[in-house]
């Protein structure tokens, strides 16, 4: 409802949710990455609130350093949804390039752990799901603007 709204008051730019494979390239710095396990950093305190640095609650964004791409807060602070269904086996048979997500699904995915979970949690390579109607003060969300996508 959301992201509807505010793509009818836009004046014609179109916002959306990424997708999870858009997702975790950014987290992982896209072409500029260094191979972290989190999104910036080997070091999880240098980019993340997560339960050992948290203080208990979600932090100001920018708290932090940013990742390869100056993106900031992809690890920690709050999960982030993603468009994605999440299936199992998806990747499996997923398309290499641009997968998309299952067409349908009971949950959606979320990723990059939250100042509530143990860093393990907040790895870009973590995967997580939750019912779509979940309201917790540990998940949010980061909007893709289409005309900054490349090839689209």
């Amino acid at each position: 409802d959301f992201i509807s709204k505010l793509n009818s008051r836009s004046g014609g730019e179109r916002y959306r949710l990424p997708t999870e494979a858009e997702w975790e390239c950014a987290a992982r710095g896209g072409t500029k990455s260094r191979g972290y396990q989190y999104a910036g950093s080997p070091n999880i305190d240098d980019v993340a609130f997560y339960i050992s640095n948290s203080g208990g609650k979600t932090r100001p964004v920018k708290s932090n350093k940013p990742n390869e791409l100056g993106v900031y807060d992809m690890t920690g602070n709050v999960w982030e949804w993603c468009s994605d269904w999440h299936g199992d086996d998806y990747y499996a048979q997923s398309p290499v390039q641009d997968p998309q997500g299952p067409k349908d699904g009971d949950v959606r995915v979320r990723r990059g752990g939250s100042w509530h979970t143990w860093s393990f949690y907040a790895r870009s390579s973590f995967r997580n799901w939750n019912d779509a109607s979940t309201r917790y003060t540990l998940v949010g969300m980061r909007l893709v603007c289409e005309k900054d996508v490349p090839g689209k």
